[in-house]
């Protein structure tokens, strides 16, 4: 079979220049230094139908072989007790833990403590980013959304979506939880079966998928976008709310994100260091992306409405302000253009929030220590969790 190949092919449309000469690429451009030209266009463009055929296998031999909650079942137990050469399991199996549980010689386990630290250390607004720029922001690309679109991902609901999301995040994000066996490894690897289990059934079942356009279903280029996101995009989020953070911390999130990656199945030559390279990875990235479509706005919207939906507030007024605040956040964080293209709706005294929580943020880095702050970010952040759960798993959010 012939191998495809892309071209930069929206890097001479409005949306792109606007991006990047006016909006937050400049920004991102700004804040990391980075060298950007296409002239390492070819070496990452490849990866744009390039999958994890690892985690496809085990799919493949473990979730098509038998029934699916047996099949999850018998991961947990390969992910708990670990796997070797000699156990009576699928090659394939063998092969995705040979992998995940030998442990990169790059690895520095006091960068995943400090990237884990600021991920706390940033208490509400760490969500608010998560949220309002970097998942509201992703939306904005349109060939990235299609995999949602495949798998009728809106017909789950915004709020199923989101505690999804907060569960990986969180449970990724916490001390020590990568270590092999330990919670955020475990949500690695599911995830990552997760990703190849959509991915075969896309191929099976949706016969429109339109592979020389929009890749392969989750390929690998659109993960490296994804996981940017969690990186990148997070942390100038943060910056724009105020918040301040060391070398150190910087250097982890990138750090602990990389590793996330890594057991993902990412190829690690698409896993950036430093938001220099992330902001240059990322920029040839986006030239293959056209701006929102009829799904975009509709994926934005219904994130934008979760607000409404979800029970954890009792009271229809305190919802409504909810939304309120994430249509501030997103007005701010996000350039106009894509807020526009999105079709977010315009409120009153859009930028009053944001601009008391830069305010607050400021007092909050003299007053409080680091230590207290992380220690309270975390507790914050569990409590969220723990409510959207507690909706998600005992009600009828399916």
């Amino acid at each position: 079979m012939e191998r495809m190949t892309t071209q930069p092919r929206f890097k001479d449309s409005p949306h792109f220049k606007d991006f990047w000469e006016k909006g937050n690429g400049k920004q991102l451009l700004d804040f990391s230094g980075a060298e950007v030209s296409f002239k390492d266009f070819n070496r990452f463009s490849a990866n744009f139908y390039h999958v994890d055929e690892i985690g496809d296998q085990v799919v493949k031999d473990v979730y098509f072989t038998k029934k699916f909650h047996e099949a999850s079942r018998e991961i947990e137990d390969y992910i708990r007790s670990g796997v070797s050469d000699t156990d009576d399991v699928p090659e394939s199996v063998k092969k995705l833990f040979a992998q995940t549980q030998h442990i990169p010689e790059w690895l520095d386990y006091r960068l995943l403590k400090s990237g884990a630290e600021l991920c706390m250390r940033g208490n509400i607004d760490s969500l608010i980013s998560l949220r309002d720029y970097c998942l509201m922001g992703g939306y904005d690309y349109a060939y990235l959304n299609k995999p949602l679109t495949a798998t009728e991902a809106l017909k789950k609901g915004a709020v199923k979506r989101l505690s999804e999301t907060l569960d990986f995040w969180v449970n990724a994000t916490r001390y020590d939880a990568l270590e092999l066996h330990a919670k955020g490894y475990e949500f690695a690897i599911k995830t990552r079966l997760i990703h190849s289990y959509a991915r075969l059934s896309i191929k099976k079942h949706y016969k429109q998928w339109d592979t020389e356009n929009w890749g392969e279903p989750i390929n690998s280029w659109d993960m490296m976008a994804t996981y940017i996101g969690f990186s990148l995009v997070f942390l100038h989020s943060l910056q724009k709310l105020g918040n301040t953070f060391t070398e150190e911390e910087e250097k982890g999130i990138f750090h602990l994100w990389k590793y996330v990656g890594y057991l993902l199945g990412i190829p690690e030559a698409l896993l950036p260091d430093s938001k220099k390279q992330a902001t240059e990875y990322f920029y040839l990235w986006t030239s293959v992306q056209p701006p929102s479509d009829k799904d975009s706005i509709l994926l934005a919207h219904s994130l934008l409405n979760e607000s409404l939906e979800n029970p954890i507030l009792k009271f229809k007024f305190q919802r409504k302000n909810l939304r309120y605040l994430h249509i501030c956040c997103t007005w701010f964080l996000l350039d106009d253009e894509v807020c526009k293209r999105l079709q977010i709706p315009d409120v009153p005294n859009r930028n009053l929030f944001p601009k008391t929580k830069i305010m607050i943020n400021k007092i909050y880095d003299k007053i409080i220590s680091r230590d207290a702050r992380i220690k309270k970010g975390n507790k914050d952040q569990m409590k969220v969790l723990e409510d959207y759960l507690s909706i998600t798993k005992n009600s009828n959010f399916h």
